[in-house]
């Protein structure tokens, strides 16, 4: 009878480490799940370094509000740029940087919201050394398109402080 329960005792507990064990797996899983698609790689001359989009909603003369997924690796980022409708980068993973001409560069992080008046010159992307996820929302696309300018220069970038 001892040598039943013994044996019953230790059956119990593999199937409560594997249960377990099985759980944690998938927490694991779910955490890396992206809440959007990554997209496709950006192969324009409007970024510096590797950058993704992943077009969410796409401008029509009902809504004039394009949403895309943009993922920045380490170091990459837009060039200068303007949305005569303003811009809404809603920050969704890592950190990065945002600046306005003329204005010190601020950092972002999961969580933060940027509001971009209309026809602000800005640039935003990823830190030096950790990556960067946003929602970029442009409004009113019917006052028009973004306008790209020059790239943000390396000595730009490197003496954000």
């Amino acid at each position: 009878m001892k040598t039943i329960i013994k044996i019953s005792t230790l059956f119990l507990t593999i199937i409560i480490f594997a249960c377990t064990n099985k759980q944690s797996e998938k927490a694991m899983i779910h955490k890396t799940e992206l809440a959007f698609p990554k997209g496709d790689q950006i192969t324009n001359n409007n970024f510096t370094g590797t950058a993704w989009l992943q077009m969410l909603v796409s401008n029509d003369s009902i809504y004039t509000t394009s949403i895309g997924n943009v993922t920045f690796e380490p170091g990459a980022r837009t060039n200068w740029h303007k949305h005569p409708g303003g811009q809404i980068l809603l920050v969704t993973e890592g950190t990065g940087y945002y600046q306005e001409k003329g204005k010190p560069a601020q950092q972002l992080h999961k969580g933060d919201v940027v509001k971009i008046p209309p026809d602000t010159e800005h640039w935003h992307g990823a830190a030096h050394n950790n990556g960067l996820t946003h929602i970029a929302i442009s409004p009113n696309t019917d006052k028009g398109s973004v306008v790209w300018l020059q790239p943000v220069t390396d000595e730009e970038y490197n003496n954000i402080k």
